[in-house]
């Protein structure tokens, strides 16, 4: 059984950021064939990752009542139907549309299959299988760029959303015949009011900082205050909530969630930005520019099995801080470039970067799922899920901001190549500022757990 979870959760592991790195080298293609500005275009990953981040928590919290194997098989079938229908999709719209629903499915899959990883193996195995899935996780990062970059150039973009179908019946098929659905909570109320107002204050805040600085954008972040206050009085007076927010008594996890938190908010956006300049700037196409992209992902998971297994005998809160280091350094290098800058350059950055990362996630999940009781496994699940989407998506943000500013509502041409260059660099330095804020916040992490203990 152990090994089929393992196999299951392994292959969904892949699915979501394999879709996420291939869908970015696709985006200026996607562009030209919609003809839509560049802002337009960052909602089809915008699109996704809102989805994902507003359902984390509810499902998370659903799986603990209905079963974690059942929500985990019909996430992926969501997500097989959703993959089929982006690939059919007549316009920009709908595209986004179809990759809303994508992001539930993916949202019901990945709030599972850690937690049911972590229920499976024991304290003593947990950092190695939390490596091997983050490793998972860092191969479709790797292979999006070329596979992703290599089916657009030579089939067309639809095919990137084709490719996922298979592997989705298969994980379907392997979980069907593991007996077990660990439903630990069953029996519990589901804390419907808690998660609506979640959704809606993350939708508000997400969708109003995506639209910064419109004027409707502060209304919107206002009402997400609002709406934020709600839900922490609900789950604050509910015996059964969505979201146990004690759970943040606890200094580990809420300096594991911090960090993860800002590290996402750096890192996310780094992809579509290089994207962008070595296909417009460098004049690259998309299966090249997914060949130099690839540098990071590999990196990554190369380091982060040997980083989880680490994690079990050394201080995971310490090697989550230096992975954090390393990949402000990274991001503080590609603040320089510019339309002369050699690729050799960009490959040795983007290698800092994955070897950073590396060292970064995998303790940094260790130390989030060893600080909880087994009965929170999945909250905790979706809480680790939850900071990397609301990052991911903050870093889509801060980019499609910067955007705004500088570029305009325009579509991305030569003439306006300086401005795009521009907004390249600024967002590179806020990535870089933020990411050196959250070496610190790591480091208060670790004093933390320590006085904790």
């Amino acid at each position: 059984m152990k090994l089929y979870v393992l196999l299951a959760a392994t292959l969904s592991s892949f699915l979501t950021p394999f879709m996420g790195s291939s869908i970015n080298v696709a985006l200026p293609v996607i562009g030209r064939e919609f003809q839509i500005d560049a802002i337009l275009q960052t909602w089809i990953p915008t699109a996704y990752l809102l989805a994902a981040a507003m359902f984390a928590v509810p499902f998370g919290r659903l799986s603990e009542i209905k079963g974690m194997k059942k929500i985990f098989i019909y996430g992926n079938i969501i997500f097989f139907i959703a993959s089929l229908l982006s690939a059919l999709a007549p316009n920009a719209i709908l595209l986004i549309i179809f990759r809303l629903l994508q992001g539930v499915g993916s949202a019901m899959m990945f709030v599972t299959g850690l937690a049911i990883l972590t229920r499976v193996y024991p304290p003593m195995e947990r950092g190695k299988v939390i490596g091997i899935n983050t490793a998972a996780v860092y191969v479709g990062l790797s292979l999006g760029p070329v596979l992703g970059g290599a089916l657009t150039h030579y089939i067309g973009w639809r095919s990137l959303f084709l490719v996922t179908i298979p592997i989705t019946l298969l994980v379907v098929f392997i979980m069907s015949r593991v007996r077990e659905d660990w439903a630990d909570a069953k029996g519990e109320t589901f804390d419907l009011g808690g998660s609506i107002s979640y959704s809606t204050f993350l939708f508000l805040l997400i969708y109003g900082f995506s639209i910064l600085p419109d004027k409707t954008a502060y209304i919107l972040l206002i009402g997400s205050i609002l709406i934020a206050s709600l839900f922490f009085w609900i789950e604050l007076n509910n015996p059964s909530p969505v979201f146990n927010l004690r759970l943040f008594k606890n200094f580990t996890f809420t300096f594991s969630s911090l960090a993860a938190l800002i590290n996402y908010s750096a890192t996310f956006g780094v992809s579509l930005l290089l994207s962008y300049y070595l296909q417009y700037i460098k004049g690259l196409t998309p299966n090249i520019a997914g060949l130099i992209l690839v540098i990071q992902p590999v990196l990554m998971a190369l380091v982060a099995p040997v980083a989880g297994r680490a994690s079990d005998k050394f201080n995971p809160q310490k090697l989550a801080a230096l992975g954090m280091a390393i990949i402000s350094i990274a991001l503080f290098s590609l603040t320089f470039i510019n339309a002369l800058t050699p690729l050799w350059m960009i490959l040795i950055s983007l290698a800092i970067l994955g070897i950073g990362f590396g060292l970064f996630s995998s303790p940094n999940t260790n130390a989030i799922m060893s600080s909880v009781e087994k009965k929170y496994f999945g909250i905790a699940s979706a809480t680790v899920s939850t900071m990397r989407l609301i990052g991911q998506s903050f870093s889509i943000g801060i980019v499609t901001l910067i955007f705004a500013l500088i570029l305009g509502r325009v579509k991305i041409e030569p003439s306006n190549f300086n401005l795009l260059l521009r907004s390249t660099h600024i967002s590179f330095s806020v990535f870089a500022i933020l990411c050196f804020i959250g070496i610190f916040a790591a480091l208060a992490r670790r004093r933390s757990a320590t006085n904790e203990t």
